[in-house]
């Protein structure tokens, strides 16, 4: 997938999407770029003019950069088997 036609599309279609329903919509396309292998440097590049995009990809930042801190914190205390081997 293309981010500079990701981008074009953007451009026209969020004309047409209220205010109040953008932010939903930005994040849905994040999510989209993310899961095709479009890192957040080059989602930030393609759409650096943008406020929407970037307030959307801080947001995914600081939630992702959440859950990874979450699951490290879990897996410091998941026991193994072995440690309660009477």
């Amino acid at each position: 997938m293309a981010i500079d036609f990701v981008n074009e599309i953007w451009q026209e279609l969020k004309r047409h999407i209220s205010t109040a329903d953008r932010a939903e919509a930005v994040d849905s396309m994040i999510n989209i770029l993310i899961d095709n292998d479009h890192s957040p440097e080059q989602i930030r590049d393609a759409f650096k003019s943008d406020a929407d995009v970037k307030r959307a990809l801080t947001s995914y930042l600081a939630n992702a950069e959440e859950d990874e801190l979450d699951e490290e914190s879990e897996s410091e205390y998941e026991y193994e088997d072995d440690d309660y081997d009477n």
